[in-house]
């Protein structure tokens, strides 16, 4: 039985990395993204996504270790490898981005209050 940990040919590997970039890309709205997720990932992977990033996201927050592994039932080790990865451009891309969301969601707020005045 083949693994995933077998090497493709780089060029196939590439084009399928780019295909499914783009499906990623082209999802519309959270909806259409959770349709993909629930249906593509199985249980398991959703779970250990979703946590790393909310440990990613924490961290970036200054939570602490002993916080973070109460809350989201995962281990230092866990969380020191997500540390890591926290380093790269890509993960703090996507924490840069749930920050930006936030910023404007709180602008958002503020105004709609001011205008209902």
């Amino acid at each position: 039985m083949r693994t995933a940990k077998e090497k493709l040919n780089k060029s196939l590997e590439k084009e399928i990395t780019t295909v499914f970039a783009q499906l990623i890309t082209d999802l519309k709205t959270p909806g259409e993204s959770i349709s993909f997720i629930k249906d593509f990932l199985t249980e398991t992977e959703q779970i250990l996504f979703t946590k790393r990033l909310a440990i990613g996201y924490w961290l970036a927050k200054k939570r602490n270790y002993e916080n973070i592994k109460k809350n989201l039932k995962v281990s230092s080790a866990t969380i020191a490898t997500v540390s890591e990865m926290l380093k790269k451009p890509g993960f703090m891309l996507a924490i840069k981005k749930i920050e930006s969301d936030e910023w404007a969601n709180r602008w958002a707020e503020r105004i709609k209050k001011i205008v209902k005045k």
